[in-house]
Formats: structure tokens, sequence, C-alpha cells
């Protein structure tokens, strides 16, 4: 790694993945953000729970030049996704969904096996259509479950986060009761792998309130009845002067000192003050705090707290705060297996009823699996130019190959 130092010249950096040294000290500060574009991230990856090796035999190998040309996910000219086949076939409801069915173009199977299975899914949706659409209406408010649970692994996602994972966790439920009734082998796997993970959705919803501030550090984030600490600092803030004033009337009708009254001063804080007069009066809980010309000023263990309270009652409280927020995303980050878990079953199911749907709409019918080494098509049609071409200007054609002489 290199960086200018304004004079023409090259400094070296001497770069490890746990040890950054610069051998010009004098850089260091220019080369803060090229190191931070290296290394933004010097945490546990945790939300890398499993490791899959990419079998090439159950995919089919198509090149570089040859997925430019078949248009799968983008134009060749525009480099626009309208215009392609994915654009075609994307109907997906969530972010999770879409990038799954992109894999499905970029790496088509090549085992009938497998295949059929996922026209058998496809098929089983399409024969309960109110039941497809009921599941697709559940899968529009989910948010992108993997990219969230990513932040929270890295412990960078903040209380509206956790709010929109609680609210897309929310959906999993009605999912599942809608699937499960379904007997497709891959929509059986969906429901299974499908965890509701209510416990995560009741931590989140008791913990933080509806509509929490962007910021982690302002408060405002924990909601009433979930802590008693930060219930006292918010009561606190907003009602020490009253609480003052109910101790003050208590003392006094306590030890009868009718001038009695509760002080503040910057450098010693709250106190009792008790003139001269009634100072015989004074009961032995009382602790001598100041002492002015016609007055002595005193402190008890419950004005200690108060004080305490009502004096870092904000600051106390904001800490607290996000302390427990930290607290709670780290509970969440916990089940980061659930999770992922979950996320993929949500993302196959929408990438099955976009499908499904795309089918229907089109009048596509079942394919059967052709292992004969011939492609003899009659009257063959086109999903993609016929949605870029305007009043029905399309012309069917004929194809015949095969693996001898065509």
């Amino acid at each position: 790694f290199e960086n200018s130092r304004g004079d023409g010249k090259l400094q070296k950096l001497d770069i490890t993945l746990n040890n950054i040294r610069v051998v010009d000290p004098a850089l260091m500060k220019k080369c803060d953000t090229s190191i931070n574009k290296f290394y933004p991230q010097k945490t546990a990856l945790s939300q890398m729970t499993t490791i899959r090796p990419y079998t090439a035999e159950r995919y089919m190998l198509i090149d570089s030049s040859s997925r430019r040309n078949l248009e799968l996910v983008e134009t060749l000219r525009e480099k626009q996704k309208r215009g392609s086949l994915l654009w075609v076939l994307d109907k997906t409801k969530t972010a999770m969904g879409a990038r799954t069915l992109r894999s499905f173009v970029e790496q088509p199977l090549i085992d009938s096996a497998e295949i059929n299975r996922r026209l058998t899914a496809l098929e089983e949706l399409n024969e309960n259509p109110m039941l497809r659409d009921e599941l697709r209406e559940y899968l529009n408010p989910i948010y992108d479950l993997e990219r969230l649970v990513s932040r929270i692994s890295f412990k960078s996602a903040n209380p509206r986060d956790l709010v929109a994972f609680a609210s897309s966790l929310e959906m999993i439920p009605y999912i599942k009761q809608i699937l499960k009734d379904f007997q497709a082998p891959i929509l059986k796997e969906i429901y299974e792998d499908m965890d509701s993970l209510e416990d995560i959705t009741g931590l989140i919803k008791s913990a933080i309130v509806d509509e929490p501030p962007l910021a982690q550090k302002d408060g405002g984030i924990i909601r009433e009845g979930f802590n008693e600490d930060v219930d006292k600092f918010r009561s606190a803030r907003t009602d020490g002067k009253k609480w003052l004033t109910e101790l003050e009337a208590r003392e006094r009708e306590r030890t009868g000192i009718k001038s009695l009254k509760i002080k503040y001063n910057r450098v010693f804080g709250y106190a009792l003050e008790v003139t001269n007069t009634f100072r015989e009066l004074v009961p032995e809980n009382y602790i001598r705090k100041q002492t002015l010309a016609n007055a002595e000023r005193y402190i008890t263990e419950e004005l200690k707290n108060l004080e305490d309270m009502i004096l870092g009652a904000e600051d106390k409280l904001y800490a607290l705060e996000f302390e427990l927020f930290s607290d709670i995303r780290d509970q969440v980050g916990a089940e980061v297996v659930r999770i992922q878990r979950t996320a993929k079953a949500v993302a196959a199911l929408d990438v099955f009823a976009s499908l499904a749907l795309v089918a229907q709409r089109n009048n596509f019918v079942r394919p059967k699996i052709n292992e004969t080494g011939l492609i003899d098509i009659r009257n063959g049609r086109h999903p993609v130019v016929e949605k870029m071409i305007n009043n029905d200007m399309f012309i069917d054609n004929d194809t015949y190959l095969d693996n001898g002489n065509h």
C-alpha cells in the first residue's frame, strides 16, 4: 500500500491483519482513511456460521461472454435490468428473495430431480393462488433480515434497525400458518427451516419504543416499564423539583422546624437549611454539610439519593439506555444461526411465490425434462422479447437442435 506525501515521493506502509505500522509517522493522519478502507471492521465474523463448497457439477457452466449475450440479469447495451430475463421473472417482495432469484438465474440447475422439485413447488403454489397471494402480502413488509443480522453482529445496528427487524419477524408466524398444509417437498423444507423467533420479537417489542431516535446515545430508546432504573431516571429528570418539595414538606412536619428549606449550591449541591434558632431541633440523622452565618446546612441519606438521581439523571439515563440497547442487540446477535436459517427460508419462499405468479400471468406451463439430446420447438415464443414489443407484434418461431447434425 502506498500513499503520496505531496512531494511526489511515495511512502510505503507495512500492513498486516492485526498490526498497522506506518514507516513515516507523519503520514499516520493522512493514511487513516485509506487504512479504514481496507479494514473497516476488525471484529469476529459471527454472522458467518457455515461454509459450503461450490459444486460446479450441480450448475450449468456459462462463460462471461454468453452471460452478457443471453442478457440474463442486464441488457447488453444499456446494462439495465429492464429487458433482461431477470426483469421478467423478478416479482419478489423482499431484497433477500431478489438476491436468491438472481443466483438461480445466474446458476441454472442441471440435475433433473432438483429441477422437478422446484417445479413441483411452483405447481402447488399455482394450484392455490389465493394462499400464494396471501403469502406474498405477508412477505411484502419484511425487511432485509440477512443485512440486518449482519449489522447486528457487527454491533452497528441502531434502534430503528431492531424495530424494523422485529416488525419483520412478526410476519413469520402468519406465513408458517399458511405454509403448514402444503405438500411439495421444498415447501415443507421451507416450513421446517422457518423459525417463528417469537422470543426475539417479544424481547425487542417489550424493550424498545415503536419510534426510537436514530442516534443510539441520545436516549428515548427503552420502553417505559422495561427497566426500573430507566423509569426512575426519567422521573428524576422531569419530577425532580416535585420530589424535593415533597421531601421538604415531610421533613418540616417530622422535625417541627417551620423554617426548614431545601437549598442548592453548585459546590455543595442540595442541602436542608436550618436557621440557628431551630438548631436544637435538628434530628440525629442530619449530617452537617455547610455552616453559614445564621444557619446550618445538612444532608440526609434520602436527600443524597435524590441529589444523585436529579443532578446526573439525564447522563445516567442516556448511558443506561445505551447499555440496555447494546445488551438487547447482543442477545439478538447470539441467535444468528436461527435467524439466518429463517432468512434463507423466507428468501426461497419469496422466489417460488414470484416465479409461480409470473407463470400464471404469462400462461407458462410446467416443462418436461428432455434428456434425448433433441430440442424441437414449434411456434416458439420469447418471454422477454414479447414484453418489450407492443401491440402483439411478436412473430413465433420454430427451432430444431440436436446433438448430431443440427
